[in-house]
């Protein structure tokens, strides 16, 4: 038994010494690392960050009615041009019952007193030609003549005032009957028209819609929205991780879904000084005026993206960053250079920007150096053999 422990043992050590012999065999028969090297090349670099958003008009103005009623007719569609004044819209007046039944007893009452006031009028304007005759005559003293003509002058003037106050009553009866008066031309309140010269953007409403006028109750239905779209702006949000990283003033590049391969510039003028909380990021407002030096049109309200440019450098000495190495202890970028068959150098290097992919090289090395691809990957057949 002990023999056979013996032997077993020997042909153990035996067979892990063939194995070692092997290992080492093929460990040396592996060909040897070889480093691929790039070089520096001349690049413009352009450090960004996105915002969506879309494209809107600077300013939009609501055209309401001043008066409730029922729209008759329609004079505009959407993406008409329009001029200040031009007429947009007719509304039919469905007149108030309990404003009519006052404005037509206000009449009345009005009516009652004019008739009065022309009775103490022609009274007057009697005693007044029988006086003038007096004083003619010299039978009364002038002081009973002047009394005379100023009662006279006085009740000429109460029956002109009824008369204007009749009329008026009169008018307001017509404006909350119909909506209109005669005299009142362009101005009347069934007519809408156009504020601000631009196009018709939307025409909310239709032929036969109820629309209710401006007030303080109740900010009114919009029969028309104008807007100047020669004056656009992108509007869109960032997140808080980068809203520190932008501020005003910044030139954007736009790009708009709908136009292909166009780019639009504009500058940023306005970051939100609060953010507003959606999906559970915080999330900044900005605007920025569109600078269009073509007569590209840009509906209201298509999506976009900026482009804030952060920095740029242009035709400058540039790596890809995946050849920069970073030291374990001091955290300083640093590259191989190559100085004889596969021999490296370290040559610790001063960046500048980066857009992600190639960053700026200031200083460390020159456009000649051969740089080491420190971390290329290895073949396929490689990974194969291996196996």
């Amino acid at each position: 038994m002990k023999r056979i422990g013996t032997i077993i043992t020997l042909a153990v050590i035996l067979i892990a010494f063939v194995f070692g012999i092997r290992y080492i065999y093929l460990k040396d028969k592996k060909d040897p690392v070889v480093y691929e090297t790039q070089q520096a090349t001349t690049e413009t670099i352009i450090k960004k960050t996105v915002a969506t958003g879309s494209i809107v008009p600077k300013e939009e103005v609501l055209i309401k009615p001043n008066i409730s009623g029922i729209i008759d007719k329609i004079f505009v569609e959407a993406g008409e041009i329009v001029k200040a004044g031009d007429l947009l819209a007719k509304v039919k007046v469905v007149p108030n019952i309990s404003n009519l039944n006052n404005a037509k007893n206000n009449i009345n009452t009005i009516n009652t007193q004019v008739e009065t006031a022309k009775l103490a009028f022609r009274n007057q304007e009697n005693i007044y030609n029988r006086q003038k005759e007096l004083f003619a005559k010299g039978v009364i003293s002038a002081n009973e003549f002047d009394t005379a003509q100023l009662s006279y002058d006085q009740s000429k003037q109460r029956y002109k005032q009824e008369q204007i106050s009749l009329t008026n009553a009169r008018q307001n009866y017509d404006i909350i009957k119909t909506g209109t008066t005669s005299g009142m031309g362009a101005s009347a309140n069934t007519e809408i028209r156009a504020t601000v010269a631009g196009m018709v953007l939307d025409i909310p409403v239709k032929t036969g819609n109820q629309v209710i006028e401006a007030n303080n109750f109740n900010d009114g239905t919009t029969i028309a929205i104008i807007a100047d779209v020669s004056n656009m702006i992108f509007e869109g949000k960032v997140d808080e991780s980068e809203v520190g990283k932008i501020k005003e003033n910044l030139p954007l590049e736009i790009t708009v879904g709908a136009i292909e391969n166009k780019t639009f510039d504009a500058i940023l003028d306005y970051i939100a000084p609060k953010g507003v909380d959606e999906n559970g990021a915080i999330q900044f407002e900005i605007k920025g005026t569109l600078h269009k030096k073509d007569t590209t049109f840009i509906r209201a309200g298509l999506s976009a993206n900026a482009s804030i440019i952060l920095a740029r450098a242009d035709n400058v000495m540039a790596l890809k960053e995946a050849l920069i190495q970073y030291d374990p202890k001091t955290k300083k970028p640093f590259v191989e250079v190559e100085v004889g068959n596969q021999e490296f150098e370290r040559k610790d290097l001063e960046l500048g920007i980066s857009d992600g992919i190639n960053v700026e090289v200031i200083s460390g090395i020159s456009e000649n150096d051969k740089i080491k691809v420190w971390n290329q990957l290895k073949p396929a057949n490689q990974f194969k053999r291996g196996r």
